[in-house]
């Protein structure tokens, strides 16, 4: 669920440390590029490319069992990549553009309805979250009479996160109801006041859906489907319904451990319903490069929204900034890119767009147990936007 802003913010309270050992299977796998939407890409099956090479050290540097990446130019073609192993058991290829549960790219979704409401005078950015959810959000230190709508999408809430007080394991079988969440959450001290401070909770995203559904009295992933998945043409991103512990279409399989150092295991099948809000959906690379590609360019929200979106406030020192539901990192080649990211057991993705519709997007699947993992899978993602010719 937590997208782990490796570039200066600590997450992953509830997170066991876990190193990945790589596999002989997985060592020997096959590493595979597909060339159909890009005739260019086939030179790089015989000399991998610089994206091919940075999923392989992936998995040889940082233990995954398989990698994939969807890297879209200017002219809006996708590449894409695979590298590894789908299926440790059968040693079955890794399927080109697979599905993958996406975690807190979910909040991406989430913050685009709300904000799609915000420029249908339904919703106000800065109004009391009691407007909305009257009587609900009381705790030590919170009050949802002094939280606005705007703090809790870019998470200067204060309200806590639930997710470090979560059985990982447990998340397997487990159904969560989104009130179930927030008390998690409201049992706990405010970590700060309204407005001071940043601390990525996904309790916010959640009581962001609670609010899209009370203003809307429609389920929130009905919504994301209309507002989003549809007006845009996703054709493989979903919301899975109550109960489906299932990915529908072609996928690797996920992996996590229960120790640093135990065997991997298999935690494809899982109940995704304690991310909901922040880190439910599922979709694949190249359908995170349309939404972000859709998003920055303005097909989803009107200008003013957009640009609220846009504005961000610091994460740590290092150049990244937390927008609403929308995250900004610095390229090595200079400019930033905007998308999210997320990790949830068996999956890890990372991504985004440039503002010259440059586009990329990868994910492993097992969450790196080192933070040097996660930055590693960013590093591709920069690898790729900086590889790909700029406006002029």
């Amino acid at each position: 669920m937590r997208e782990q802003m490796r570039q200066g913010l600590s997450v992953g309270r509830g997170r066991q440390g876990r190193r990945a050992v790589l596999p002989a299977v997985v060592a020997v796998g096959v590493m595979t590029l597909s060339a159909a939407l890009a005739p260019s890409a086939a030179s790089a099956t015989a000399r991998p490319d610089a994206v091919q090479q940075g999923l392989n050290a992936l998995l040889h540097n940082d233990g995954v069992p398989a990698a994939l990446a969807g890297v879209q130019g200017r002219d809006g073609r996708i590449r894409t990549y695979t590298a590894g192993v789908g299926d440790l058991a059968t040693g079955a290829k890794v399927p080109v553009d697979g599905q993958v549960r996406i975690g807190s790219n979910t909040k991406t979704f989430t913050a685009v309805v709300v904000l799609q409401l915000v420029g249908e005078g339904k919703i106000g950015l800065d109004e009391p979250i009691e407007t909305y959810l009257p009587g609900l959000v009381r705790g030590d230190g919170i009050d949802g009479r002094h939280i606005t709508v705007r703090q809790l999408l870019q998470h200067t809430s204060g309200i806590p996160d639930y997710e470090g007080y979560i059985d990982e394991a447990a998340m397997q079988d487990r159904y969560y109801d989104p009130r179930d969440l927030l008390d998690i959450a409201l049992q706990h001290k405010a970590d700060f006041a309204p407005g001071t401070g940043f601390n990525y909770s996904s309790t916010n995203y959640v009581l962001a859906g609670l609010i899209v559904q009370k203003v809307t009295g429609r389920p929130l992933p009905e919504e994301i489907e209309q507002r989003v998945v549809q007006r845009i043409g996703l054709r493989h991103t979903y919301f899975p319904a109550p109960g489906d512990r299932t990915i529908r279409e072609a996928h690797p399989q996920g992996y996590r451990r229960d120790a640093a150092g135990g065997p991997l295991l298999d935690f494809t099948q899982m109940d995704p319903s304690a991310g909901w809000a922040a880190g439910q959906m599922i979709s694949t690379n190249s359908d995170l490069d349309r939404l972000f590609t859709a998003l920055l360019g303005g097909r989803l929200l009107p200008a003013a929204q957009l640009a609220q979106m846009r504005t961000t406030v610091p994460i740590g020192t290092t150049g990244a900034g937390y927008g609403l539901g929308i995250i900004s990192r610095p390229l090595s080649c200079g400019g930033v890119y905007w998308g999210h990211g997320g990790d949830i057991p068996g999956y890890e993705t990372r991504g985004g767009v440039t503002d010259d519709g440059r586009a990329a997007d990868v994910a492993v699947t097992t969450i790196p147990t080192d933070p040097v993992g996660t930055t590693h899978v960013e590093n591709v993602v920069d690898t790729a936007l900086c590889g790909l010719p700029h406006a002029s």
